[in-house]
């Protein structure tokens, strides 16, 4: 099964984009992340139909199955979860300055690929908690 590099952002006008890494014409766009993924997987659909049945040339992957690998950039992941995950609470979690998540998440300033490994990391261990919770 192929594994398809798949980017998440947001525009300025607050639609989502999601589009294949290696196939940037392959791409979905929603009011959400998951409305723009299931736009892209609605494209990879058609593209694979039309190919077939019009004997375009198109990514042999399509035939052989797949599964996403999400990529987000930093601003649009914590302005989508922005209710959820403050810049106060993943600053404990990551041990960078909350003012500093802020402007990350406002667009204010890119993180360096350090502080990428350390909010990738936090999120990381955060969701390994959170599966192995029980009620």
């Amino acid at each position: 099964m192929k594994k398809v590099h798949v980017t998440i952002c947001v525009a300025k006008d607050g639609f989502y984009s999601a589009f294949c890494n290696d196939y940037p014409a392959l791409f979905g766009s929603g009011d959400t992340p998951a409305a723009a993924r299931k736009e892209l997987e609605e494209t990879l659909r058609l593209t694979q139909e039309e190919g077939k049945e019009h004997a375009y040339v198109y990514p042999d992957w399509l035939d052989e199955g797949f599964e996403f690998i999400i990529h987000w950039d930093i601003q649009s992941l914590l302005e989508y979860y922005s209710g959820i995950i403050t810049p106060t609470a993943l600053g404990r979690l990551s041990g960078i300055h909350p003012k500093q998540l802020w402007a990350y998440q406002h667009g204010i300033s890119k993180p360096r690929r350090t502080q990428v490994a350390k909010i990738e990391a936090a999120l990381h261990q955060l969701g390994r908690e959170l599966i192995n919770t029980v009620f």
